[in-house]
């Protein structure tokens, strides 16, 4: 009895403190879209300019300051982690965060549609640290420690059923949003004739409600099958465009 109680003292006090579970706070960033997920080359190829270590737990915003609360959370299957912002580093705009393989396994994304949101949270005087997380790369526990509390998923089998899942969805591209056709028309008809590249086919007009037209470019089913027409429409002029799954 003793023992354990020992071990228990000794998980909690060595628990990181890039992780954090259940957390009264104010939500001050918000945003939606693609997840990068790092590798050694994007380095090299300098498609990111500073290095991540994919042996931990960590993510990457070009705009927010380090040690900020970020909520990563997996649109599609709810998984979510709160981790510590680790640097500020610029990578391409298509994404909206930069997390290491491991983060990417810890929310079950796929890298065909690592699809988030992200969520700028500051703790406020009532923050309590609830839960907490121990990861292999943070602690060691002598092979003898007793387990039988310990439980372990199937994660081949989660894993099959969400890959599956995935195989489903579909990527557009948000162009605009108008308050009538004639407008979405319009745009249309300038896209098509300056990006001749262009498959023009791919653009169509949602109505979304009585005030809302929305023209989208899809549908795609990989990024790098949506990442050439992303980069065409960015070139074209058009600062801000928005990425979703099953428009």
């Amino acid at each position: 009895m003793k023992f354990k109680l020992i071990l228990l003292i000794l998980l909690f006090s060595s628990c990181s403190q890039n992780y954090v579970n259940n957390v009264d706070s104010k939500i001050y960033f918000k945003s939606k879209g693609l997840a990068l997920i790092y590798t050694d080359d994007d380095h090299k190829k300098k498609i990111v300019n500073k290095k991540l270590d994919n042996d931990f737990l960590q993510v990457a915003h070009y705009k927010l300051r380090p040690g900020v609360l970020l909520k990563i959370i997996n649109t599609r299957t709810k998984d979510e982690i709160i981790l510590k912002n680790s640097k500020r580093v610029k990578y391409p705009d298509l994404y909206t965060i930069l997390m290491t393989k491991k983060v990417a396994n810890k929310l079950n994304l796929t890298e065909e549609f690592p699809f988030v949101e992200v969520l700028e949270i500051k703790k406020n005087k009532s923050f309590i640290a609830k839960k907490t997380k121990i990861y292999k790369e943070e602690e060691t526990i002598h092979s003898n420690a007793p387990i039988e509390t310990v439980k372990i998923a199937n994660i081949s089998k989660n894993q099959k059923k969400r890959t599956k899942q995935f195989q489903k969805k579909e990527i557009y591209i948000i162009i605009g949003d108008f308050y009538s056709k004639s407008s979405a028309n319009t745009l249309i008809e300038r896209i098509t004739r300056n990006l001749t590249n262009f498959d023009s086919n791919k653009l169509y007009i949602k109505t979304k409600n009585t005030n809302k037209i929305r023209l989208l470019s899809g549908p795609y089913r990989s990024i790098n099958l949506m990442k050439n027409d992303y980069i065409q429409l960015k070139n074209f002029g058009f600062e801000e465009l928005d990425i979703t799954i099953n428009e």
